[in-house]
Protein backbone atom coordinates (compact mmCIF):
# COMPACT_ATOMS: atom_id res chain seq x y z
CA UNK A 1 0.00 0.00 0.00
CA UNK A 2 1.06 3.28 -0.97
CA UNK A 3 2.12 6.06 1.66
CA UNK A 4 -0.54 8.53 0.55
CA UNK A 5 -2.98 5.83 0.51
CA UNK A 6 -2.39 5.57 3.62
CA UNK A 7 -2.24 9.32 4.61
CA UNK A 8 -5.50 9.84 2.70
CA UNK A 9 -7.27 6.94 4.95
CA UNK A 10 -8.41 9.39 7.72
CA UNK A 11 -9.04 5.73 9.79
CA UNK A 12 -5.13 5.33 9.48
CA UNK A 13 -4.45 8.56 10.60
CA UNK A 14 -7.04 9.03 13.15
CA UNK A 15 -5.42 6.17 14.72
CA UNK A 16 -1.67 6.57 14.71
CA UNK A 17 -2.34 9.94 16.09
CA UNK A 18 -4.10 8.25 19.20
CA UNK A 19 -1.30 5.78 18.94
CA UNK A 20 1.50 8.20 19.01
CA UNK A 21 -0.12 10.61 21.43
CA UNK A 22 -0.49 7.80 23.72
CA UNK A 23 2.86 6.38 23.74
CA UNK A 24 3.92 10.22 24.09
CA UNK A 25 1.73 10.75 26.79
CA UNK A 26 2.82 7.64 28.64
CA UNK A 27 6.27 7.54 27.91
CA UNK A 28 6.92 11.32 29.40
CA UNK A 29 9.23 12.07 26.63
CA UNK A 30 7.91 15.25 25.93
CA UNK A 31 7.17 15.62 29.62
CA UNK A 32 9.65 18.74 29.59
CA UNK A 33 8.40 20.87 26.61
CA UNK A 34 4.72 20.23 27.50
CA UNK A 35 5.36 22.10 31.15
CA UNK A 36 4.40 25.47 32.14
CA UNK A 37 7.43 26.77 30.92
CA UNK A 38 8.07 24.44 27.93
CA UNK A 39 8.10 25.37 24.43
CA UNK A 40 4.68 23.69 23.94
CA UNK A 41 3.08 25.32 27.18
CA UNK A 42 -0.57 25.34 27.20
CA UNK A 43 -0.58 29.12 26.02
CA UNK A 44 1.05 28.18 22.66
CA UNK A 45 -0.43 24.61 22.69
CA UNK A 46 -4.27 26.70 22.76
CA UNK A 47 -2.90 29.23 19.76
CA UNK A 48 -1.30 26.46 17.42
CA UNK A 49 -4.43 24.17 18.05
CA UNK A 50 -6.79 27.51 17.36
CA UNK A 51 -5.12 28.34 14.19
CA UNK A 52 -4.95 24.77 12.38
CA UNK A 53 -8.47 24.07 13.24
CA UNK A 54 -9.55 27.40 11.41
CA UNK A 55 -7.30 26.32 8.34
CA UNK A 56 -8.40 23.26 8.54
CA UNK A 57 -12.56 24.66 8.71
CA UNK A 58 -11.96 26.79 6.01
CA UNK A 59 -10.43 24.30 3.66
CA UNK A 60 -13.41 21.70 4.42
CA UNK A 61 -16.13 23.88 4.51
CA UNK A 62 -15.06 25.65 1.03
CA UNK A 63 -15.88 22.08 -0.34
CA UNK A 64 -19.71 22.86 0.01
CA UNK A 65 -20.70 25.65 -2.64
CA UNK A 66 -22.59 28.48 -2.27
CA UNK A 67 -26.27 27.66 -4.12
CA UNK A 68 -29.13 25.48 -3.13
CA UNK A 69 -27.94 26.55 0.68
CA UNK A 70 -31.50 28.52 1.27
CA UNK A 71 -33.45 27.13 4.12
CA UNK A 72 -36.60 27.61 2.55
CA UNK A 73 -36.50 25.21 -0.02
CA UNK A 74 -36.49 22.38 1.96
CA UNK A 75 -37.16 23.27 6.30
CA UNK A 76 -38.03 19.98 7.56
CA UNK A 77 -34.58 18.84 5.93
CA UNK A 78 -32.75 21.74 8.41
CA UNK A 79 -34.72 21.25 11.23
CA UNK A 80 -33.69 17.00 10.56
CA UNK A 81 -30.37 18.49 10.66
CA UNK A 82 -30.20 20.45 13.54
CA UNK A 83 -31.96 17.99 15.83
CA UNK A 84 -29.68 14.86 14.57
CA UNK A 85 -26.50 17.19 14.12
CA UNK A 86 -26.70 19.08 17.07
CA UNK A 87 -28.87 18.45 19.89
CA UNK A 88 -29.93 14.69 19.96
CA UNK A 89 -26.21 14.32 20.09
CA UNK A 90 -25.64 16.14 23.51
CA UNK A 91 -27.76 14.00 24.84
CA UNK A 92 -25.71 11.18 25.72
CA UNK A 93 -22.47 13.49 26.96
CA UNK A 94 -24.38 16.08 29.13
CA UNK A 95 -26.19 12.97 31.41
CA UNK A 96 -22.52 11.70 31.21
CA UNK A 97 -21.21 14.68 33.06
CA UNK A 98 -24.04 15.01 35.43
CA UNK A 99 -23.70 11.27 36.30
CA UNK A 100 -20.09 11.58 36.98
CA UNK A 101 -20.33 14.97 38.97
CA UNK A 102 -22.91 13.46 40.98
CA UNK A 103 -21.41 10.23 42.02
CA UNK A 104 -17.96 10.44 41.08
CA UNK A 105 -16.75 13.90 42.32
CA UNK A 106 -13.46 13.32 42.41
CA UNK A 107 -13.41 13.05 38.77
CA UNK A 108 -15.54 16.24 37.90
CA UNK A 109 -12.78 18.39 36.45
CA UNK A 110 -12.20 15.15 34.02
CA UNK A 111 -15.82 14.97 33.21
CA UNK A 112 -15.47 18.60 31.68
CA UNK A 113 -14.40 17.34 28.28
CA UNK A 114 -17.41 15.87 27.72
CA UNK A 115 -19.39 19.18 28.36
CA UNK A 116 -16.79 20.26 25.24
CA UNK A 117 -17.88 17.17 23.11
CA UNK A 118 -21.63 17.82 23.88
CA UNK A 119 -21.16 21.69 22.39
CA UNK A 120 -19.33 20.63 19.13
CA UNK A 121 -21.22 20.06 16.03
CA UNK A 122 -21.02 17.50 13.62
CA UNK A 123 -17.65 16.73 11.35
CA UNK A 124 -17.21 19.63 9.08
CA UNK A 125 -16.27 16.31 6.82
CA UNK A 126 -19.65 15.25 6.64
CA UNK A 127 -20.76 17.09 3.18
CA UNK A 128 -17.53 15.44 1.39
CA UNK A 129 -18.14 11.87 2.72
CA UNK A 130 -22.10 12.19 1.86
CA UNK A 131 -20.18 12.79 -1.52
CA UNK A 132 -18.16 9.94 -1.39
CA UNK A 133 -20.78 7.29 0.00
CA UNK A 134 -23.71 8.52 -2.40
CA UNK A 135 -25.60 10.46 0.56
CA UNK A 136 -27.80 13.27 0.25
CA UNK A 137 -24.69 15.99 -0.68
CA UNK A 138 -27.63 18.82 -1.22
CA UNK A 139 -28.73 17.71 2.34
CA UNK A 140 -25.46 17.60 4.08
CA UNK A 141 -24.10 20.77 2.27
CA UNK A 142 -27.35 23.10 3.81
CA UNK A 143 -26.90 21.30 7.22
CA UNK A 144 -23.36 22.36 7.90
CA UNK A 145 -23.67 25.27 6.78
CA UNK A 146 -26.58 26.67 9.04
CA UNK A 147 -25.86 23.99 11.65
CA UNK A 148 -22.48 25.72 12.31
CA UNK A 149 -24.03 28.94 12.15
CA UNK A 150 -25.95 27.95 14.75
CA UNK A 151 -23.21 26.35 16.58
CA UNK A 152 -21.87 30.07 17.21
CA UNK A 153 -24.71 30.40 20.00
CA UNK A 154 -25.63 26.54 21.09
CA UNK A 155 -21.93 26.33 22.22
CA UNK A 156 -21.70 29.10 24.74
CA UNK A 157 -24.45 28.13 25.57
CA UNK A 158 -24.44 24.71 26.62
CA UNK A 159 -20.34 25.64 28.31
CA UNK A 160 -22.52 28.19 30.08
CA UNK A 161 -25.29 26.30 31.39
CA UNK A 162 -22.79 23.36 32.70
CA UNK A 163 -19.51 25.19 32.95
CA UNK A 164 -20.55 28.58 33.85
CA UNK A 165 -19.13 29.33 36.64
CA UNK A 166 -15.60 27.76 35.49
CA UNK A 167 -14.96 29.52 32.46
CA UNK A 168 -14.74 33.17 31.18
CA UNK A 169 -17.07 33.50 28.94
CA UNK A 170 -15.73 35.99 26.73
CA UNK A 171 -12.86 34.02 26.09
CA UNK A 172 -14.70 31.23 24.82
CA UNK A 173 -16.84 33.65 22.47
CA UNK A 174 -13.74 34.74 20.88
CA UNK A 175 -12.55 30.96 20.46
CA UNK A 176 -15.79 30.24 18.79
CA UNK A 177 -15.44 32.64 16.92
CA UNK A 178 -12.41 32.25 15.79
CA UNK A 179 -12.90 28.51 14.86
CA UNK A 180 -16.33 28.51 13.16
CA UNK A 181 -17.70 32.11 12.11
CA UNK A 182 -14.32 33.11 10.76
CA UNK A 183 -13.79 29.91 8.61
CA UNK A 184 -17.39 30.09 7.22
CA UNK A 185 -16.93 33.27 6.03
CA UNK A 186 -13.57 32.62 4.58
CA UNK A 187 -14.36 29.85 3.35
CA UNK A 188 -17.31 31.42 0.83
CA UNK A 189 -14.41 33.24 -1.11
CA UNK A 190 -12.78 29.53 -1.78
CA UNK A 191 -16.07 27.46 -3.29
CA UNK A 192 -14.67 28.28 -6.37
CA UNK A 193 -11.09 27.33 -5.98
CA UNK A 194 -9.47 23.83 -7.38
CA UNK A 195 -8.51 21.78 -4.81
CA UNK A 196 -6.77 18.66 -5.82
CA UNK A 197 -9.03 15.85 -3.85
CA UNK A 198 -6.17 13.76 -2.85
CA UNK A 199 -3.94 16.72 -2.01
CA UNK A 200 -6.89 18.19 0.34
CA UNK A 201 -7.64 14.48 2.25
CA UNK A 202 -3.70 14.62 2.98
CA UNK A 203 -3.49 17.87 4.30
CA UNK A 204 -6.57 17.61 6.48
CA UNK A 205 -5.94 14.45 7.92
CA UNK A 206 -2.20 15.78 8.94
CA UNK A 207 -3.49 18.41 10.43
CA UNK A 208 -5.99 16.19 12.46
CA UNK A 209 -2.82 14.32 13.35
CA UNK A 210 -0.89 17.10 14.25
CA UNK A 211 -4.44 18.59 16.15
CA UNK A 212 -4.77 15.24 18.14
CA UNK A 213 -0.60 15.24 18.93
CA UNK A 214 -0.73 18.08 20.02
CA UNK A 215 -3.57 17.85 22.64
CA UNK A 216 -3.77 14.58 23.52
CA UNK A 217 -0.31 14.28 24.21
CA UNK A 218 -0.99 16.58 27.24
CA UNK A 219 -4.13 14.83 28.89
CA UNK A 220 -3.39 13.93 31.86
CA UNK A 221 -3.98 10.33 32.77
CA UNK A 222 -1.88 10.27 36.00
CA UNK A 223 -4.06 8.92 38.94
CA UNK A 224 -7.24 8.17 36.40
CA UNK A 225 -8.81 4.75 37.87
CA UNK A 226 -9.69 2.29 35.39
CA UNK A 227 -13.53 2.87 36.36
CA UNK A 228 -13.62 6.34 34.94
CA UNK A 229 -11.66 5.16 31.69
CA UNK A 230 -14.22 2.72 31.19
CA UNK A 231 -17.04 5.45 31.77
CA UNK A 232 -15.83 7.68 29.59
CA UNK A 233 -15.17 5.29 26.82
CA UNK A 234 -18.77 3.23 27.55
CA UNK A 235 -20.30 7.29 27.17
CA UNK A 236 -18.28 7.70 23.66
CA UNK A 237 -19.28 4.69 22.34
CA UNK A 238 -22.89 5.20 23.43
CA UNK A 239 -22.69 8.39 21.35
CA UNK A 240 -21.01 7.29 18.37
CA UNK A 241 -21.56 3.60 17.96
CA UNK A 242 -25.13 3.71 19.89
CA UNK A 243 -26.24 6.60 17.66
CA UNK A 244 -25.13 5.73 14.57
CA UNK A 245 -26.66 1.78 13.81
CA UNK A 246 -29.62 3.31 16.36
CA UNK A 247 -30.73 5.79 13.44
CA UNK A 248 -29.74 3.19 10.70
CA UNK A 249 -31.95 0.46 11.78
CA UNK A 250 -34.87 3.43 12.46
CA UNK A 251 -34.08 4.84 8.75
CA UNK A 252 -34.32 1.44 7.41
CA UNK A 253 -37.49 -0.02 8.85
CA UNK A 254 -38.96 3.57 8.31
CA UNK A 255 -37.84 3.01 4.58
CA UNK A 256 -35.48 5.89 4.03
CA UNK A 257 -33.31 5.70 1.24
CA UNK A 258 -29.35 5.09 1.31
CA UNK A 259 -28.76 8.56 0.62
CA UNK A 260 -30.76 10.28 3.37
CA UNK A 261 -29.65 7.13 6.23
CA UNK A 262 -26.05 7.96 4.93
CA UNK A 263 -26.15 11.64 5.87
CA UNK A 264 -28.43 11.47 9.07
CA UNK A 265 -26.00 8.90 10.19
CA UNK A 266 -22.84 10.76 10.04
CA UNK A 267 -24.35 14.18 11.62
CA UNK A 268 -25.56 12.64 14.09
CA UNK A 269 -22.78 10.10 15.31
CA UNK A 270 -19.81 12.04 13.98
CA UNK A 271 -18.43 14.41 16.25
CA UNK A 272 -16.09 17.52 15.76
CA UNK A 273 -13.37 16.56 18.06
CA UNK A 274 -10.89 19.09 16.42
CA UNK A 275 -13.56 21.95 18.25
CA UNK A 276 -14.35 20.46 21.33
CA UNK A 277 -9.97 20.16 21.38
CA UNK A 278 -9.65 23.63 20.78
CA UNK A 279 -12.70 24.66 22.94
CA UNK A 280 -10.27 22.80 25.90
CA UNK A 281 -6.88 24.37 25.30
CA UNK A 282 -8.88 27.75 24.42
CA UNK A 283 -10.82 28.43 27.66
CA UNK A 284 -9.43 26.29 30.42
CA UNK A 285 -6.31 27.38 32.55
CA UNK A 286 -4.16 25.41 34.47
CA UNK A 287 -3.94 21.26 35.20
CA UNK A 288 -7.48 21.11 34.48
CA UNK A 289 -6.71 21.34 30.44
CA UNK A 290 -4.96 18.10 31.02
CA UNK A 291 -7.80 16.59 33.01
CA UNK A 292 -10.77 17.69 30.66
CA UNK A 293 -8.76 15.95 27.84
CA UNK A 294 -8.92 12.54 29.35
CA UNK A 295 -12.78 12.64 27.89
CA UNK A 296 -12.05 13.74 24.89
CA UNK A 297 -9.00 11.58 23.91
CA UNK A 298 -11.29 8.74 25.10
CA UNK A 299 -13.90 9.78 22.65
CA UNK A 300 -11.40 10.15 19.43
CA UNK A 301 -10.10 6.91 20.62
CA UNK A 302 -13.98 5.44 20.34
CA UNK A 303 -14.63 7.92 17.20
CA UNK A 304 -11.52 5.56 15.34
CA UNK A 305 -13.52 2.42 15.70
CA UNK A 306 -16.50 4.08 14.82
CA UNK A 307 -14.90 5.31 11.52
CA UNK A 308 -13.45 1.99 10.94
CA UNK A 309 -16.46 -0.04 11.67
CA UNK A 310 -18.37 3.13 9.17
CA UNK A 311 -16.06 2.26 6.55
CA UNK A 312 -15.73 -1.64 6.90
CA UNK A 313 -19.21 -2.78 7.55
CA UNK A 314 -22.21 0.12 7.45
CA UNK A 315 -21.17 2.10 4.68
CA UNK A 316 -19.01 -1.02 2.81
CA UNK A 317 -19.80 -1.03 -0.88
CA UNK A 318 -21.19 -4.82 -0.91
CA UNK A 319 -23.78 -3.04 1.60
CA UNK A 320 -24.40 0.51 -0.77
CA UNK A 321 -24.59 -1.99 -3.94
CA UNK A 322 -27.39 -4.21 -2.09
CA UNK A 323 -29.36 -1.59 -0.74
CA UNK A 324 -29.17 1.08 -3.77
CA UNK A 325 -30.39 -2.06 -5.88
CA UNK A 326 -33.19 -2.61 -3.43
CA UNK A 327 -34.63 0.87 -3.66
CA UNK A 328 -33.93 0.74 -7.45
CA UNK A 329 -36.24 -2.23 -7.34
CA UNK A 330 -38.91 -0.78 -5.10
CA UNK A 331 -39.19 2.22 -7.59
CA UNK A 332 -39.44 0.32 -10.84
CA UNK A 333 -42.36 -1.43 -8.93
CA UNK A 334 -44.30 1.67 -7.79
CA UNK A 335 -43.52 3.25 -10.99
CA UNK A 336 -45.27 -0.22 -12.86
CA UNK A 337 -48.07 0.05 -10.60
Amino acid sequence: MKAVTLVCSSAFMMSLAVAVSLLVNFSGVLADTFSPSGTLNAGVRSNLTIFFLAVMMTISLSRIPSRNLSPAEDPKSLLRGVLMGLLVPSVIPIIGFLLITAYMPAYETHAWGLVFIAATPFAASVAPLSLILRGDMVHAARCTIYVYVAALLWIPLVVWAMLGKHVEMGSLAITVFEVIGIPIVLSRFLTKVRINKTAMAAVLNCTIFFLVWLSASAANFKGVGAGILVAFLLIAALRSFGLGILVDRAERRAGIGWSQRVTDILMTSYKNKGIALALCTGVLVGPVIGDAMVAITASIISEVAWVAFMDSVLFSKRRMALSLARESKVSESGNGS
